[in-house]
């Protein structure tokens, strides 16, 4: 008892000394304040000031005894002490020194030397950066889980966005997106040394064609009827039956010589009986035939999505094993490994052959090409092959004979192929040198409209329109094809000569029927001594004789391969084509003005090529139906615009007011104006394009005649992205092209 009031008396007398220092140091209780009292990572060196400040300007350096220093861990609050809720709430510099509650720790750094306190120091500074180190990589992941459930949300957002929004920018789902995002191997056979020596390929395996699938016999209740009787066909003939019936609802079946030619063939597949009864197809009915395919079509249509799939994955399954090759150790697609299954020929505008029979091709029918050492394509079950070839000189990989017009049909590689790429780059390289000496050709030319003999006369005029009107060089046809014509085969019943025409001079109209039985239709203004010249070709010449009797298409292109090695008439047609189109991108590019506007330019510029080489079609049956629809569209969008000015001359007047939200408001409606007029534009861009081109074929000059690296090189410049000149196919083609052309690439 005694020492216990001899210690609490010892401790309230240090507490008065205290108080006295203070008084005599001139610092008052509430003037003792941290330096760093706002910090808020306290590191150990930042801890050192402090109770170094604390030393220097409150307490006078003091060395307690080990007693001492026990002692003041076992001191308790006295009654005028602050309560536990009020100490929370106030900084130890707040209350007096006398009434301050020590922290029971053994590493009271008060209580210590400074000379024994820099190991502890470390000791304080590496746990209170371990601990600030925690803390931060706690609070980082905490930051990157709310991220990436923002994120989350935001994607979702986004998607339920898209979703509502126009098909230009369709929502992909994450699988797609993944196999977009798959590495392709891409072979950049372009950068490669190449070799002049006729080996198209060291190393070619495939697995050979694939065949059409048997014929599947009708169903018992389906008739065939003739002169109102049911003939039961047998399977030969039905299969034939099938064919016309199918085609019953469309123009060709009431064509004569379609009728003719059918009926011709189909009874060379009916039996003896079934000829001695079938005469007259007027006598024919195929019309429960008819209703049946229309049926199955429409089941086709109507199918669920899980057979759709089912099938999309049969024929998926299929590509992947028949649809690629090997070739010199690199995988290629081939284009066309499926053979065309039987039917009737229809041949293009009033071909003599429409109506006969394309029959079924058989393994027996059917070359392969490939290597010696590579596994040699098995033919189906009980077939053989017609023969097995090893020549790699040529691309294909099967061949064989169609029966109709005798022409040799081939399986052969893929566009985007090292095969085919490599020969339409060599096509565009003869072209573009070509364009270094044309004028040379043409002073050669012109020169010759003069010459003393007939066929050198005859031969420039030709090569005059070939240069001039681009078009095809054309050759003889026998009398069961088309009757069809290019520049060496035409007749004097194909030309009109007018010395003024239209408040024009020496003016040649022509009219004829070119390839794929298109007319070509043309007044041209042409020179006065070739104006002459034509004069001179027709004396004493039938309609039906032939305009250039002195020419065909062998001598023209002998000539032409005199004045330039690998020259041909169809390279003027290509050297034309993309001669004209950088000449009318040049002349028709605004850089000034929308994506939208620019590849509307590029069409006009494309139309252009496609007048020129006499690209023509038929008026799409769906153009009226669609053009209703964008006109509508377009309607409707002008009312939005309208309506979107209207809010945005009202935020106008209500920003005067100057508050935040009217500002917000403002920008907000500015935006959506402006988002408005952008679709507006663009529609009324393809309502343009729509009508422009409705008669007018863009892809055949595009794909076929156009040197792809202008499109590249303008796509380029002009910051139009490639993907709306070419799609993914196309893109496929020309990938060498894309890769090869900068913007600055000139023709």
């Amino acid at each position: 008892m005694a020492e216990d009031r001899e210690s609490s008396d010892r401790k309230h007398e240090k507490s008065k000394k205290r108080d006295r220092e203070h008084e005599k140091n001139g610092v008052s209780k509430k003037e003792i304040k941290r330096e760093y009292k706002d910090e808020p990572y306290d590191s150990g060196y930042h801890s050192q000031i402090k109770r170094d400040y604390k030393l220097n300007h409150s307490i006078k350096e003091e060395n307690y005894s080990d007693d001492d220093y026990l002692s003041s861990n076992k001191r308790k609050q006295s009654d005028d002490d602050y309560s536990v809720k009020d100490e929370k709430l106030l900084s130890d510099d707040d209350i007096p020194l006398s009434n301050r509650k020590r922290k029971h720790s053994a590493s009271s750094e008060d209580d210590v030397p400074l000379s024994a306190r820099t190991k502890h120091i470390k000791k304080e500074h590496n746990s209170s950066h371990k601990k600030h180190k925690k803390d931060k990589e706690h609070k980082s992941k905490h930051r990157e889980k709310d991220r990436n459930h923002s994120s989350k949300d935001t994607k979702h957002k986004e998607k339920k966005e898209n979703n509502t929004s126009q098909k230009e920018s369709p929502t992909k789902s994450p699988t797609k997106k993944k196999k977009e995002e798959e590495p392709q191997e891409v072979w950049k056979w372009w950068e490669e040394e190449k070799k002049d020596d006729g080996v198209k390929w060291k190393f070619l395996e495939h697995k050979g064609p694939v065949f059409a699938p048997a014929y599947e016999p009708l169903p018992s209740n389906v008739k065939f009827y003739y002169n109102g009787k049911v003939v039961a066909l047998s399977e030969p003939a039905e299969e034939v039956a099938t064919f016309y019936a199918k085609m019953l609802e469309h123009d060709y079946t009431t064509k004569e010589v379609f009728n003719k030619n059918f009926l011709k063939d189909w009874r060379k597949t009916m039996t003896h009986k079934e000829k001695e009864l079938i005469t007259d197809l007027s006598l024919c009915n195929f019309k429960e035939m008819n209703v049946y395919f229309t049926k199955k079509s429409e089941e086709r249509k109507a199918m669920s999505k899980e057979e759709k799939k089912k099938i999309k994955e049969d024929n998926e399954a299929l590509q992947k094993e028949y649809g690629f090759c090997t070739i010199d150790g690199h995988k290629e697609k081939i284009g066309n490994f499926k053979i065309e299954p039987p039917g009737l020929f229809r041949g293009r505008g009033e071909h003599p052959k429409m109506g006969m029979l394309k029959k079924r091709v058989m393994p027996e029918d059917v070359l392969i090409n490939c290597s010696k050492d590579s596994n040699i394509p098995k033919p189906p079950p009980g077939h053989k092959w017609k023969e097995v070839r090893h020549d790699h000189s040529v691309t294909w990989l099967a061949s064989w004979i169609e029966n109709v017009q005798g022409q040799v049909k081939y399986v052969m590689l893929n566009p985007s192929s090292k095969l085919k790429g490599e020969k339409d780059w060599q096509k565009y390289e003869t072209a573009r040198r070509l364009a270094k000496s044309i004028d040379k050709i043409r002073e050669n030319y012109i020169n010759d409209w003069k010459s003393r003999e007939m066929h050198v006369r005859q031969r420039s005029v030709a090569l005059y329109f070939i240069d001039k009107l681009a078009l095809r060089a054309g050759n003889e046809k026998d009398e069961d094809q088309a009757d069809t014509v290019g520049c060496c085969s035409l007749r004097v019943e194909h030309i009109q000569l007018h010395e003024e025409f239209n408040d024009k001079e020496y003016v040649v109209v022509f009219d004829f029927l070119g390839k794929d039985s298109i007319r070509y239709y043309n007044e041209v203004p042409v020179e006065k001594r070739v104006f002459k010249n034509l004069k001179i070709f027709m004396e004493n010449k039938k309609g039906n004789d032939d305009l250039f009797d002195r020419l065909n298409t062998s001598i023209l292109n002998q000539h032409l391969h005199e004045l330039m090695d690998g020259l041909t008439a169809k390279v003027f047609r290509t050297f034309n084509a993309s001669w004209t189109l950088q000449q009318q991108l040049e002349k028709l590019t605004d850089p000034n003005v929308s994506v939208a506007e620019k590849i509307l330019q590029y069409n006009r510029a494309n139309r252009a090529v496609a007048i020129l080489c006499n690209h023509q079609r038929a008026v799409p049956k769906t153009h009226e139906k669609s053009m209703g629809n964008l006109k509508e569209k377009i309607q409707n969008k002008r009312a939005q615009v309208k309506e979107a000015k209207e809010q945005y001359k009202q935020a106008k007047r209500d920003v005067k007011d100057g508050s935040v939200h009217s500002k917000t408001q403002l920008e907000k409606r500015k935006k959506a104006l402006e988002r408005l007029k952008e679709q507006l534009t663009k529609l009324e861009v393809q309502e343009t394009d729509k009508e422009e081109n409705k008669t007018i074929a863009l892809g055949t000059s595009k794909l076929n005649y156009l040197d792809p690296r202008i499109s590249v090189a303008w796509c380029k410049k002009f910051d139009v992205p490639i993907e709306k000149i070419y799609n993914k196919t196309q893109r496929d083609k020309f990938r060498w092209a894309i890769d090869m052309a900068g913007p600055d690439y000139v023709f």
